[in-house]
């Protein structure tokens, strides 16, 4: 896995252009992976996509509105500056049917004035016909190119996509790690100790502790070596719990998470102690599930409630009804302020990143598969039984395997939970999450 965080783009505009439906386009629904473990689903202000081969991640920020006194007000305007700050790459979609609107063209003054690639992007142009009339109103605005567009007929959305793509490969790498070294990423709410958490690990006797820039304006990764071995610990952004009026901050703090995310293998995600697991802190162990990121659970602020053993018996209650679909996620009771319980944290990092990016042979999956089956054959689907030929991994971080079949739609969510199951406990993968797909087979042996 890269330490480079997944790029981000950016979709800026007035209500209307056409955001979400390019959005939606460009998100493209794809072959889904089968993941034992539910996880929150995905909001729909943000999602995965790629485009040739090279992924990234996309966030619609928002219709921008217009405004008689000031084009932007101050939350509007925080908004795009927010945009701007967070994003790699920027789209700013113009309707092309309204022609130029009220606030564009200081929409526009305050893009020019970003070191950022930003695509101009004239939406609701449907064919070459109309394109130049379409077109020509925009030209005022000063931008060197104009892409015409239409996200719901897909018109001229191929050669855009072609740019982005080659500008995604354009952002500097950052400097290799060294080999095998353990990527952990602090997550939780703020104030929940992810900071002061560090801190505490780094404060540890026999440790050398250097710094490297992160990806985050508001973070620093720290690279530490202990006992022989490496770990970039990577902090992140308190993430928000979403408000009437501040729902927009809530989910860029959602993107800085998610962006750590992508350069992590484990995820440690803090609870406060004293508070109690919340319904943020579910939705965080939730992003971590559908990103596929090894997880661990730091109760922090332990030493508040020591001597509670009341507290502490509801706590840990509540904390295993909360990630009982997630069996494998330890559970740690620290302490950032008193260093309680955080040697107790490395050993099982060594093993945990040891699972998340462990291989297996085909022949040893194909065995494991065929006592599975023999000890609860696959069920009838219409009529037929459904046949599993065979399995192989197909990648690691998480391990992601293939098992191959007359009928994969056919099969039952509770025969998919038996079987991962199964490679779990054959497999000895009980500390990470573990994904199957479910393929039919192909060509003269199907």
């Amino acid at each position: 896995m890269s330490t480079a965080a997944c790029p981000l783009v950016a979709l800026i505009g007035r209500p209307n252009v056409g955001k979400s439906t390019l959005f939606n386009r460009m998100t493209r629904s794809r072959d889904a992976i089968v993941d034992p473990t539910p996880g929150v689903t995905r909001d729909r202000h943000y999602g995965q996509a790629s485009w040739e081969e090279r992924a990234f991640m996309l966030v619609d920020t928002g219709g921008i509105e217009d405004d008689d006194s000031d084009n932007f007000s101050g939350h509007i305007r925080q908004q795009a500056m927010q945009a701007m700050d967070e994003a790699d790459i920027i789209i700013l979609l113009l309707d092309g049917r309204q022609g130029v609107m009220p606030g564009d063209h200081e929409l526009v003054e305050l893009l020019r004035r970003t070191e950022k690639t930003v695509f101009f992007a004239v939406n609701k142009i449907d064919s070459p016909n109309i394109e130049n009339e379409l077109l020509a109103p925009f030209w005022e605005l000063g931008v060197e190119q104009l892409w015409a567009l239409s996200a719901d007929h897909s018109y001229g959305f191929n050669t855009l996509m072609d740019a982005l793509a080659e500008n995604l490969g354009q952002t500097e790498a950052p400097p290799p790690l060294p080999e095998n070294t353990i990527r952990l990423a602090f997550l939780g709410r703020p104030n929940v100790g992810k900071s002061s958490m560090i801190n505490a690990i780094t404060g540890q006797e026999r440790m050398i502790v250097s710094e490297v820039a992160g990806t985050t304006r508001d973070a620093v990764d720290t690279m530490l070596t202990a006992d022989k071995h490496n770990y970039l610990l990577i902090d992140t952004a308190g993430i928000r719990r979403k408000g009437k009026t501040q729902d927009k901050l809530e989910k860029f703090s959602i993107l800085k998470a998610l962006k750590s995310l992508s350069r992590c293998d484990i995820a440690a995600v803090l609870i406060d102690a004293e508070e109690g697991i919340t319904e943020q802190d579910t939705k965080v162990i939730g992003y971590t599930q559908e990103q596929g990121r090894a997880l661990m659970l730091l109760i922090n602020k332990w030493d508040l409630i020591e001597g509670d053993k009341k507290r502490q018996e509801q706590l840990l209650e509540a904390v295993e009804e909360a990630v009982k679909f997630i069996p494998f996620a330890p559970v740690f009771r620290v302490s950032a302020k008193t260093g309680a319980g955080i040697k107790r944290l490395f050993p099982e990092l060594g093993k945990m990143h040891r699972q998340f990016h462990q291989r297996f042979s085909t022949a040893a999956l194909n065995r494991l598969l065929e006592d599975a089956k023999a000890q609860h054959e696959p069920p009838m689907y219409q009529g037929r039984r459904l046949k599993l030929y065979y399995t192989a991994q197909i990648s690691t971080a998480p391990p992601t395997f293939a098992v191959i079949s007359n009928y994969p739609k056919g099969i039952h969510f509770s025969y998919q939970r038996y079987l991962a199951n199964r490679f779990r406990e054959g497999l000895g993968l009980d500390r990470v999450p573990l994904r199957l797909f479910f393929r039919e087979r192909s060509g003269r042996d199907k």
